[in-house]
């Protein structure tokens, strides 16, 4: 009889224990918590503000039994997207995946809604997916490639001032831009849930087969042509240069040839000259003169094997005679 006090102290800490592990509960602080009741949410949520002043992480309590802890995930959450083939407004087909980051603004509405994050996810698929294909059919391929408007197309000087080689098609916006049109487009559906899109970006973007054969028969006939342009170029500068080359050799022969014959001439002046002045030296040096011509005409005409005629009163069989002219 002695031992049922301590019974019924026993009984009673037991049920003190289980009514407060069942009241009591911990809320950290990447997290919120909502309560519900009978399924139903009760009150506000907790631990909701992302203002760290106004944290409510720590030991909290419920009613026992008939109220739920809920637990919401607090921070920046990511969606990663399926790889989806979409058309360009080129009719062009590109395979798109891309990503966004995305945090729980609303938990009662998120929690009434969706209940857990996979549903979330579910959810973010249709509405970020159909807002990427939406706007996706609404560009050219080069807008979805290009991450900006700023690009250097070939030099014009290279160009005709009609030819289509090298001129690139405008870009108006640029895939940042574009990645702003799906927020925008995808934020709405986001907020029926409960759920803040913040951002969303393209990861990767790659071409179909049939479409990157395109684009490398496209690249490779315009590099063609810029080759085939650039080659002509350099052949009508050879050109330019092989015929200044002539002229000015020309000019250099037509220069030498003036001078050759400048000195030519001089030189048979001076030559003449010379000439005159021993010619003139004295009475005997005319038919010494004579005399040394005749012998150079012996030597130029006549060898060891030469037969010549002459008459007897020819001027070169004269000297073979006799030395006197006189005679």
């Amino acid at each position: 009889m002695k031992d049922i006090p301590r019974i019924y102290f026993y009984v009673a800490a037991m049920a003190t224990l289980v009514v407060f592990s069942s009241s009591a509960y911990v809320i950290d602080e990447k997290e919120q918590v909502i309560i519900t009741e009978f399924g139903k949410p009760v009150g506000e949520p907790i631990n909701q503000s992302p203002d760290p002043a106004k944290n409510e992480a720590g030991l909290h309590f419920k009613k026992p039994f008939i109220q739920k802890v809920n637990r919401i995930e607090k921070r920046i959450l990511g969606w990663d997207g399926h790889s989806a083939e979409m058309p360009t407004r080129d009719k062009l087909y590109i395979t798109v995946d891309n990503f966004a980051r995305w945090r729980i603004a609303d938990p009662i509405k998120y929690f009434e809604s969706l209940r857990d994050e996979r549903s979330a996810l579910s959810r973010l698929d249709d509405a970020i997916g159909g807002a990427t294909r939406s706007i996706i059919a609404k560009h050219e391929l080069i807008e979805v490639i290009r991450s900006d408007k700023e690009r250097k197309s070939v030099p014009s000087n290279i160009l005709d001032a009609n030819s289509k080689i090298g001129v690139l098609a405008p870009i108006k916006f640029g895939r940042h831009v574009m990645d702003q049109e799906i927020l925008a487009a995808a934020k709405p559906k986001a907020e029926l849930w409960g759920i803040e899109l913040i951002d969303v970006r393209f990861k990767r973007i790659n071409y179909k087969a049939g479409v990157i054969q395109k684009i490398y028969d496209r690249m490779e006939s315009e590099r063609k042509q810029i080759a085939a342009r650039y080659v002509s170029e350099g052949e009508g500068e050879a050109e330019k240069i092989k015929g200044r080359t002539e002229k000015e050799l020309l000019q250099i022969q037509s220069e030498a040839y003036r001078k050759e014959q400048e000195i030519k001439g001089k030189a048979d002046a001076e030559a003449t000259e010379i000439y005159a002045k021993a010619y003139n030296s004295s009475d005997k040096a005319p038919a010494f003169y004579q005399f040394l011509k005749t012998l150079e005409t012996y030597q130029k005409t006549m060898s060891s094997d030469t037969t010549v005629i002459f008459t007897t009163n020819s001027d070169l069989f004269r000297l073979m005679k006799h030395l006197d002219p006189e005679k």
